[in-house]
């Protein structure tokens, strides 16, 4: 059974949930007691079934694949708890999202083009229960969402860029899930920008995510090899920029490497211009700061973004107001786990409550 969002029609009443984050990485997978707030547990990490995993390999294929592995995992989550199954699955996914739970894209699962997935409907047919699908900052957002009234803009910079606004106590979406795509906002228009995941040239995602970073890093050092050679990374055993990855990246900015943290520093130019133009346009005072390589830099990451915003300007703000406007999110990776057990517990009370009277 699928549950159309805003429209539920679950009918079982069990506290516990099985509950699903899509990346375009990892695939995290845990159990959500929807009691007193909600508790997540038994959380287990995997690679995802996408195109990380298995590179050239056609969409529809990697569609199938992703959805043979969710349903996979929700039968050993449901058979390893005998006689407590869960009554029900949520899945906070990588990608646009429709309101029916179709998801209309996933450039960093499977990759740019496809055809739209009709993910809750096919889930709710292979598994019995009742599903929901959501995108997965939508999700978080219902993390922060339940415990702020204040409208903030969730952001997150990981394997590529996204964000949501919550306002009025939702948040900001389209019918068809459009709106919170900040990372496939064309932001370099020059012939040789960036390629982005989805097929798109010069998306913030392409520039500003953890991805982007790294590409910027190589290309940084293939025009600088000398001031590559200097840097932290380098002197740490990565002395051939192919094989840099972005906790090497990360901690030599922690660091105050100068080389990594000049090129990230790059990056972040676009991505406060996208943060100013949020601003701007609808008034949104916090930024959360979310995804694995923020948060792997941490506190050093929003300093300098703060530094760039700054430099860049938010009309009638101060600088300190503007400081006081970026923070950063839980470090975990949990985010979409616990807004999307959230999001179904509230779901489920409100239908319960409907049928009640």
């Amino acid at each position: 059974m699928a549950i159309p969002p805003g429209d539920p029609t679950v009918t079982e009443t069990g506290r516990l949930l099985t509950v699903m984050d899509v990346g375009g990485t990892t695939l995290r997978v845990g159990t959500f007691d929807v009691r007193g707030g909600g508790r997540l547990s038994d959380v287990a990490r995997m690679r995802v079934d996408g195109m990380d995993r298995h590179p050239g390999t056609p969409v529809p294929v990697l569609q199938r694949q992703v959805v043979d592995q969710i349903v996979r995992e929700a039968k050993r989550r449901a058979g390893a708890r005998p006689g407590a199954a869960p009554a029900a699955l949520a899945v906070a996914f990588a990608g646009p999202v429709a309101r029916d739970g179709t998801v209309l894209g996933a450039p960093t699962v499977w990759g740019g083009g496809g055809d739209p997935l009709p993910l809750q409907e096919v889930l709710g047919a292979r598994l019995s229960v009742p599903v929901l699908v959501v995108n997965d900052l939508t999700a978080a957002a219902w993390r922060y969402g339940t415990e702020s009234t204040v409208p903030f803009c969730l952001l997150t910079v990981s394997s590529g860029i996204g964000n949501k606004v919550f306002r009025d106590g939702d948040v900001l979406l389209d019918a068809e899930g459009h709106g919170g795509e900040l990372g496939h906002w064309t932001c370099d228009r020059s012939p040789d920008a960036p390629l982005c995941d989805c097929g798109g040239r010069g998306h913030l995602g392409a520039i500003a995510s953890g991805r982007g970073v790294l590409a910027a890093v190589r290309r940084a050092a293939a025009a600088d090899p000398a001031g590559y050679a200097r840097s932290a990374p380098a002197r740490a055993g990565a002395a051939d920029p192919r094989f840099l990855g972005n906790p090497e990246i990360a901690e030599a900015v922690r660091n105050g490497d100068p080389f990594t943290t000049a090129v990230l520093r790059s990056t972040l130019v676009h991505l406060a211009a996208a943060v100013g133009a949020v601003f701007a346009s609808i008034g949104i005072r916090r930024y959360v700061l979310m995804g694995g390589f923020a948060l792997a830099i941490g506190e050093r990451y929003r300093e300098l973004l703060v530094e760039e915003l700054v430099r860049q300007g938010c009309f009638g703000l101060t600088p300190a107001r503007v400081d006081a406007m970026v923070v950063l999110g839980e470090d975990d990776d949990d985010h979409g786990l616990i807004g999307v057990g959230r999001l179904m517990g509230r779901r489920l009370a409100a239908h319960r409550e409907k049928v009640a009277l």
